[in-house]
Parts: structure tokens; C-alpha cells; sequence
């Protein structure tokens, strides 16, 4: 179970390294069987939600992909963890 955690044109302060392995933490509580969490944050100029979060779940069978944007980091993360709660929630049912 580990979150590579990779920032793309910026450096990433402790706090949002931090923040980010707390809430993808969160999402290995809900399904012990995903392998690795692969997390990429990255800024697009041209969009209103300048800050995009992009986490890719390995789960054997399964790979989830979610990508989010928000007007902060906070938010996208926050954001595509609550997205990939749901689609994970959604396959414990089936």
C-alpha cells in the first residue's frame, strides 16, 4: 500500500505531501486490496480550475483512474478522493 506522490512544474511543500497522504490513506481503509496510489498534481493555466489532481488506483483486475480540478490542491484532492469512494463502494456492492 503506497501513494507516490508527484508534482508536476511546482515543488510540493511538506503540507500538501502531507494532506495528500492523509486523504488517499483514506481510501485504503475502504479497499485492503488496492496495490499502489499513484498521485499527480499539476496546474493548467487555461482553465478556471487552475489546479488538477489526478490519482490512479492499482487494484488487481481494476485500475481507477479520477482526475479532478479545483481552485486549490486541498480541494482536488479532497475532491477525487470523494469520487473514488464512491466507484470503489460502488464495486463492493456487485
Amino acid at each position: 500500500m503506497t501513494v507516490n506522490i508527484q508534482s508536476l512544474r511546482f515543488k510540493a511543500s511538506d503540507n500538501l505531501q502531507a494532506h495528500v497522504q492523509e486523504k488517499v490513506q483514506k481510501l485504503f481503509d475502504v479497499n485492503g486490496r488496492i496495490i499502489r496510489a499513484d498521485v499527480t498534481l499539476y496546474e493548467d493555466g487555461g482553465a478556471p480550475a487552475k489546479q488538477f489532481c489526478e490519482i490512479k488506483l492499482l487494484v488487481p483486475g481494476h485500475d481507477h483512474i479520477v482526475k479532478k480540478g479545483a481552485p486549490t490542491y486541498e480541494k482536488a484532492v479532497a475532491d477525487a478522493v470523494s469520487a473514488l469512494q464512491k466507484v470503489l463502494l460502488r464495486g463492493k456492492k456487485d
